[in-house]
């Protein structure tokens, strides 16, 4: 009911145009103010109805008709009356006045039109306030329709104009617009002649003239937080329209499909079809173990206090030396434990072949050598992992879809990581977003039982059997599991041993992560068959002290060392607060990523400061390596009697082909990259064309290397279509016949063999990018800020 008394008393009070060309400025900015908050949405309909009655109350009385306010008073006091009064049953009989009708109304309106059009009002832009669902064009209601709803209509229309911002139209426009709302409004008010509302015809004519009166306000300055909101929106609408895509890039469109033109000029491979490179044959060993667990057995047995592995805390220090006694014991604890200890439901928990998670931090080798061995012991397949930092982390996301694909639902941990893990309500880990729900088991001493004297693992000889699982993050995000056979893991540190000269008892310093790549191959593995001592730099070291490695292979007389290029160049802003170090007992520097073209910079650089202390230049070795074909080239240490290392000064618009040029150091537009040694013992490596069919490349070509041996990663864990892309890769000749009966593996690595059968690499198959049919490579972008001075625009740990 009270609605019905405002929407009344704003039907008295509505103004004629007349009325409303004298009102004052301020009550035009209101009106204006009201009509802009209804649009938004900022004031209901039954508040812009009062406070409108409110505004135009102290105007529109005084000058009405006296006839007009009685008809209006007689209307109010009949809605306010109670249905079935008497007072409504005499009105409904009566006859409509002679006031209200038609040709009265539709002369009142083209008065109003006719000042209207003096004045030239603009027309409305189509902009539309997000209330009103229905157009301008739809303003007209149907014949059919009664007076109260040719007013809402009509009132619905007005708003959404007056809501409007303008912009200027010819006159014509104008009037035609108006017809349109005055022909519908005569329409349905004559339609309207048996309705309940005698009064409808006038308020439908209010209605009009009200939106009419709208137009007043154009130009009225409205300071409030509503009108700059729409003048924002305004301005962004009169922005140009953006075009799509394809009509953005038009203008180049054409440039584009000619630099795509081959050029005749570019430069193309010269050279003969290479021929597959073999590397020497592995030598024959009389002592050789059949297998990695045979080692660990036999030097567990006959040298049980022969230092294995040291492990630092974050201040250099020695925490724990594990000797391969220890390691022997330790490890048949844990397989013992994982086989006999774990059940569900009276059933044992893991059965052989089945997979496990390892997750420990890069400070604890100690306790990932035990876990890793174990599992081999217990005939698992170990999953080595990172350890996850919070539940929602995107790249842990990656590794639980690894996990979850490899069927793992046992995780190894130590106490502390497990404690520092965080934890849901009941107290056990969280479940990580995209893992699957993992059982929980710490390897400390005290989780894990001694085993009976008459069990003993089985030591079996290397089968096809899966060893261990490695994982790979490519370049679009997605983790993949490499596997590698018991067969390629023995394989593989027979290979490394005969390229690096390994011998019992040698100190070696590992500062890479021990749980992947170089740093397993050599720090868990290798050092296992051929019973080296260990010395395990944790990364938390190296970023409080970068000399840490360093002082590691003075003190401990370290004839090898494993590192990567950052690690030497970090070296190199701290050598200052050390004076007292020698370097001469080094014999091998194993650079790992020396296959980046940028790591030449830091390998000279550290020469050049460390050749004082002791460093001989032929000690550095650049190795290149990639997770599916392992170890592929290595450069031998100085007594192997091989070549000496080269460079090679190529030039980078002929790389950009994927052709070799040799070009001189003084421009600057050249890449100069160092070799990484000879192929592995017992590898056959070509080199085939990075698209379509792998055809073998040109001698003066770039392309990727491709290997064959018994010491490369399997298959791509449950992913069999990628891996026979991989790793059954059969390369063709220019005839179009095999060059081998035995498949290859695709390394991913991206170069060429050069003089004296040198293998250099300059980039990755993840790197690379194709740009108007030439390519370049992510590590180029690298090299050539380093080669301006590195010293001034690489800092340290970026």
């Amino acid at each position: 009911m009270a609605e019905r008394n405002s929407t009344g008393l704003l039907m008295m009070l509505e103004p004629t145009p007349a009325i409303a060309m004298t009102l004052p400025v301020e009550v035009r900015e209101k009106l204006a103010e009201l009509e802009l908050e209804l649009s938004e949405g900022d004031i209901t309909q039954k508040g812009y109805e009062k406070k409108r009655a409110k505004l135009l109350a102290s105007y529109i009385p005084q000058i009405q008709e006296p006839s007009l306010q009685k008809e209006n008073r007689t209307q109010t006091s009949s809605q306010a009356a109670p249905p079935g009064s008497k007072h409504n049953k005499s009105r409904a009989t009566n006859t409509r006045d002679e006031r209200f009708r038609s040709d009265l109304h539709t002369e009142a309106v083209h008065a109003a039109l006719a000042k209207y059009k003096e004045r030239k009002m603009p027309m409305p832009s189509k902009r539309r306030s997000v209330l009103v669902q229905s157009s301008v064009e739809a303003c007209t209601p149907p014949d059919t329709s009664s007076a109260s709803e040719d007013e809402g209509s009509l009132r619905r229309a007005g708003r959404m104009v007056s809501s409007t911002p303008y912009q200027n139209h010819p006159a014509p426009n104008v009037e035609h617009w108006f017809n349109r709302v005055i022909q519908g409004s005569s329409t349905s008010s004559s339609a309207s002649s048996t309705s309940s509302h005698p009064g409808g015809r006038v308020h439908a004519t209010t209605a009009v003239l009200a939106d009419l009166m709208a137009y007043t306000q154009i130009g009225v300055p409205v300071n409030s937080r509503v009108s700059s909101k729409i003048q924002q929106l305004l301005n962004t609408l009169k922005r140009p329209k953006r075009p799509s895509l394809r009509e953005f890039f038009i203008d180049d469109f054409e440039e584009l499909v000619d630099v795509q033109q081959p050029d005749p000029n570019q430069p193309k491979a010269e050279g003969n079809q290479m021929s597959p490179l073999a590397g020497e044959p592995l030598g024959v060993v009389t002592n050789w173990p059949p297998s990695l667990l045979a080692s660990l057995q036999r030097w567990g047995i006959t040298q049980p206090r022969s230092p294995c592995l040291t492990a630092l805390d974050n201040a250099g220090k020695p925490v724990y030396t594990l000797t391969y006694g220890k390691l022997w014991t330790r490890s048949q604890k844990l397989a013992y434990t994982l086989l006999n200890k774990l059940s569900t439901r009276n059933e044992p928990l893991l059965q052989p072949g089945d997979r496990v998670a390892l997750v420990f931090p890069n400070s604890d080798p100690v306790m990932f050598m035990v876990a890793f061995y174990g599992c081999l012991l217990a005939e698992l397949i170990p999953v080595p992992i990172e350890v996850p930092l919070t539940r929602k982390d995107a790249g842990s996301q990656q590794i639980g879809f690894l996990l979850g694909s490899c069927g793992v639902t046992l995780a190894l941990t130590t106490d502390a990581c497990q404690k520092g893990l965080p934890k849901a309500q009941t107290g056990e880990v969280v479940t990580f977003k995209g893992w699957p729900r993992l059982l929980w088991f710490v390897t400390d001493g005290k989780h894990v039982v001694k085993p009976p004297k008459d069990w003993h693992p089985t030591i079996r000889e290397a089968n096809n059997e899966i060893a261990y699982i490695e994982y790979k993050t490519s370049k679009e995000g997605s983790t993949m599991g490499i596997t590698v056979s018991h067969p390629a893991m023995l394989a593989h540190c027979h290979a490394l041993t005969q390229a690096c000269g390994y011998t019992e008892a040698e100190v070696i310093c590992n500062v890479l992560d021990f749980k992947r790549d170089a740093g397993l191959w050599h720090g868990v593995l290798t050092s296992v068959v051929t019973r080296m001592h260990v010395i395990s730099i944790p990364y938390s070291l190296m970023k409080v002290n970068p000399l840490s490695w360093i002082q590691k292979v003075h003190t401990y007389k370290a004839r090898v060392a494993v590192v990567k290029s950052r690690d030497m160049h970090w070296s190199l802003l701290a050598q200052r607060d050390q004076r007292d170090i020698s370097l001469s007992s080094l014999r091998m520097l194993i650079v790992t990523d020396g296959a980046n073209p940028w790591s030449i910079s830091s390998c000279d650089a550290f020469l050049n400061v460390f050749q004082a202390r002791g460093l001989r230049p032929e000690v550095i070795c650049p190795c290149a390596s990639s997770a599916e074909g392992m170890t592929v080239a290595i450069r031998r240490p100085p007594e192997s009697g091989v070549p000496p290392p080269g460079k090679a000064v190529l030039s980078m618009s002929g790389l950009s082909h994927s052709v070799i040029r040799v070009d001189t150091e003084e421009k600057l537009s050249v890449l100069t990259v160092q070799d990484v040694g000879q192929v592995m013992p017992g590898a056959l490596v070509c080199v085939v064309r990075v698209e379509g069919t792998p055809y073998l490349c040109q001698t003066d070509e770039v392309g990727e290397i491709c290997v064959s041996s018994g010491s490369t990663g399997v298959a791509y864990y449950g992913l069999p279509g990628m891996t026979k892309n991989t790793f059954q890769t059969i390369p063709v000749r220019a005839s179009g016949g095999p060059i081998s009966g035995r498949p290859f593996t695709r390394t991913s690595l991206l170069g060429f063999v050069g003089p004296d059968n040198l293998v250099f690499i300059v980039g990755r198959m993840d790197g690379l990018m194709t740009v108007c049919g030439r390519r370049h490579n992510a590590d180029d972008v690298v090299a050539t800020a380093l080669a301006v001075e590195p010293m001034k625009f690489v800092y340290r740990g970026r």
